[in-house]
């Protein structure tokens, strides 16, 4: 009896780990590649009769070029939009697509002809190389996603702490 509960045990255990994701799967870390990155998955948004588009969420651009930034700092972009629409815009959720970037947003509704704002913070330290993120917007004009990128030059190395961590970063 205890081989056999030995060996169920043995047998779910491996199917646990055979299941197992990378959690660094689907982002960049700076890893340069040609093929685009899968846009994240959106959160399910409740169906109401509104006659808003993401066209209502008039952006001064959705695409945020940072340039070369230095290894160290974060690096924020705030996105600012006006509503053009008739109704007002309700942010329900912003996501970005890695946690290196930190998203935030306009919490209360954005009026028709008012301005609201999406900022994004980029973490840079560790990150050295090319990135591109994106930052995906809910709300009930639709989802919208926008786009920051740029190029971390490595720190000098007398300007980092050195890595005291027990783990091995070869």
């Amino acid at each position: 009896m205890k081989k056999v509960l030995l060996s169920l045990g043995m047998v779910f255990m491996a199917t646990g780990f055979a299941m197992a994701q990378d959690s660094h799967a689907g982002h960049n870390h700076g890893a340069t590649t040609t093929a685009a990155a899968p846009a994240p998955a959106a959160a399910p948004q409740a169906k109401t009769s509104t006659t808003l588009t993401t066209e209502n969420m008039s952006f001064t651009g959705d695409v945020h070029e940072f340039g070369n930034l230095p290894e160290g700092p974060s690096a924020e972009h705030e996105f600012k939009f006006k509503n053009t629409g008739k109704e007002p815009i309700i942010i329900s959720n912003v996501t970005a697509s890695c946690g290196c970037t930190t998203p935030s947003y306009s919490k209360e509704p954005v009026l028709p002809g008012k301005t609201g704002s999406i900022k994004a913070v980029y973490s840079t330290q560790g990150r050295v190389g090319p990135f591109t993120k994106a930052i995906t917007v809910v709300s009930n004009a639709g989802t919208k996603v926008l786009t920051i990128k740029g190029t971390v030059d490595k720190a000098p190395e007398n300007s980092v702490p050195a890595n005291k961590s027990m783990v091995k970063t070869n």
